[in-house]
């Protein structure tokens, strides 16, 4: 298949600075080319964001409070007061992951969080987290999230294993979750956007014509609501992040 109409051809990991130490494969490639540039280009909008801070915000000020309050809020409707030591965690979360996402939505860059070996590091790294606090906050309590208040005893064979595995298939699910939304929204951007090129080729004029008219509106409509969902995706993680936290927080209520 042509590179231009392969819709796998995007997710491609390359190395633009081959390291080896060991047998260890430490080179830069592009993905963290790109999730180099998401962090950088986040901290450099807050520090430009909030350099001079106004009274009356100017528009760059009001996003970036806006930024903050929207994780803010998803912190203190999930954890409350208690969940706000855990806000730069939860915010440079949400931030690093918006800002891939919306990176890999501009043509020919490259869509970070499309790989499992990034969503799922992110996840690891967040379920790893919460048993560690919940062990340093809780002591061996924190094991009590496995048995649910008010369950008969006699079901606790059957209920603590189902909720043991629950537990352990939330890193899964959360790395899963954003890789394949993701993953699956630009394959279908690139296999709609081959149509047109495809259509020219086989119909010429009247197919690029075609293309224009059936195809083009479906584009943009799938641009739209991947964006969309890259936003989504974001907010998913960081409310998921705070609903795992809280059983760190809060592992006596179960």
């Amino acid at each position: 298949m042509n590179i231009a109409t392969d819709p796998m051809h995007q997710f491609l990991v390359t190395r633009l600075f081959d390291f080896r130490i060991g047998g260890f494969d430490l080179s830069f490639t592009n993905s963290a080319a790109f999730m180099l540039a998401g962090v950088l280009g986040v901290t450099g909008f807050f520090l430009w964001a909030f350099s001079s801070p106004r009274t009356v915000p100017n528009r760059a000020q009001s996003i970036g409070e806006m930024w903050y309050g929207f994780v803010r809020g998803i912190i203190r409707d999930v954890n409350g007061d208690a969940g706000m030591a855990f806000f730069p965690l939860v915010f440079t979360l949400f931030s690093f992951i918006l800002a891939a996402n919306m990176i890999g939505m501009i043509p020919w860059f490259f869509t970070s969080t499309s790989h499992i070996a990034v969503t799922g590091a992110l996840a690891l790294f967040t379920i790893g987290l919460v048993v560690v606090v919940g062990l340093i906050r809780n002591g061996f309590g924190f094991f009590r999230i496995f048995v649910p208040s008010g369950v008969p005893a006699v079901l606790l064979l059957i209920v603590v294993p189902i909720e043991i595995l629950s537990f352990l298939s939330r890193p899964i699910s959360l790395g899963m979750r954003l890789f394949a939304n993701m993953l699956g929204g630009h394959v279908a951007l690139k296999v709609f956007a081959g149509f047109v090129p495809q259509l020219a080729a086989g119909l010429g004029a009247t197919g690029m014509v075609m293309g224009g008219v059936l195809v083009m509106p479906l584009i943009i409509g799938v641009t739209a609501l991947e964006f969309l969902v890259a936003f989504l995706q974001a907010y998913v993680f960081a409310m998921l992040t705070c609903v795992y936290l809280n059983d760190a927080l809060h592992a006596g209520h179960h």
